[in-house]
C-alpha cells in the first residue's frame, strides 16, 4: 500500500472560503492544547445536552472545541453566524450540521488532536498516534488482513489496518465493534492513508473516486461570530 508523507500547512478561517471552492475535501488539524478553557456558551440545548452525558473533563473538552471549530466553519461556508448553525450526531454517531446536507462531517481523536473533516461527498475518517503501545490491547480480537490480501505483520500494518477499518465504519455508519472481526473489503471504495508530521497516521475513505483533499493544520479560532 501507498502511504502518503505529510507536513501539512498551517491555516486560517480566513483561508478556508478559497480552500472550499478548491477541493472536495477539507481535512483540519486540531490541537486541544491551544484551547486551555473552552466555553460552552455556544453550544444549544440539544448539544448541552449531550455534554452533561459525557463523564471527563477530557471527553467533554474534546467535544466543546470539536462543535465550536465546526460550527465556526460551517458558518463562515453559508455565510451565516456561528450562533444559527446547529449540529446533532445520529443513531450510528455520525455528526451532521443541521439543515446543510450538503456538508459531510466526520469528526475523529487521538490524544490531544481532533481531525475534523467537512466535505462535499460522504467520507470516513480516522486518526491514530504511531506507536507500537497503542493496537496491544486490540491485536489479538481482529482481523489483521490488510487490503491488499496479505496479512499484517508488525504494528505499523496493524495501524494502517485499524484506521481504514475504523474509517470505513464511519463512511458506512456501522459500529466498529460489529467489524472487529470482519476482513476489511475496501473493494468497493477510494482508500488513502497518510502519515502526518512523522507522527499521526490518518486514514480517508470515500465512495467515488480519489477525491481532491486538503489536510491543513487549523489556527487557532480566538473568537466566534
Amino acid at each position: 500500500m501507498e502511504i502518503e508523507e505529510l507536513t501539512p500547512s498551517t491555516v486560517s478561517v480566513k483561508q478556508v472560503t478559497d480552500l472550499w471552492k478548491e477541493n472536495e475535501v477539507l481535512i483540519f488539524i486540531i490541537d486541544l492544547n491551544e484551547y486551555p478553557s473552552p466555553c460552552a456558551d455556544y453550544l444549544n440545548e440539544i448539544e448541552k445536552a449531550h455534554l452533561d452525558t459525557l463523564k471527563t473533563e477530557y471527553f467533554k473538552k474534546r467535544y466543546i472545541v470539536s462543535r465550536m471549530v465546526l460550527k465556526s466553519l460551517s458558518g463562515i461556508l453559508k455565510e451565516k453566524p456561528c450562533s444559527c448553525i446547529s449540529t446533532i450526531k445520529d443513531g450510528c454517531g455520525r455528526v451532521h450540521v443541521c439543515d446543510y446536507n450538503d456538508l459531510h462531517v466526520c469528526i475523529a481523536y487521538s490524544e490531544n488532536i481532533i481531525v475534523l473533516a467537512i466535505s462535499k461527498i460522504d467520507l470516513g475518517i480516522d486518526i491514530e498516534v504511531i506507536r507500537s503501545r497503542s493496537v496491544t490491547s486490540i491485536s489479538k480480537s481482529i482481523d489483521r488482513s490488510l487490503p491488499d490480501g496479505t496479512s499484517s505483520k508488525d504494528s505499523s500494518d496493524f495501524l494502517i489496518m485499524w484506521t481504514l477499518k475504523e474509517a470505513y465504519c464511519k463512511l458506512s455508519n456501522k459500529t466498529m465493534f460489529s467489524n472487529l472481526s470482519r476482513k476489511l473489503d475496501l473493494s468497493d471504495v477510494c482508500h488513502l492513508s497518510y502519515i502526518i508530521d512523522n507522527k499521526y497516521l490518518l486514514a480517508l475513505v470515500t465512495k467515488s473516486r480519489p477525491p481532491k483533499v486538503s489536510i491543513n493544520h487549523l489556527q487557532k479560532i480566538d473568537y466566534f461570530i
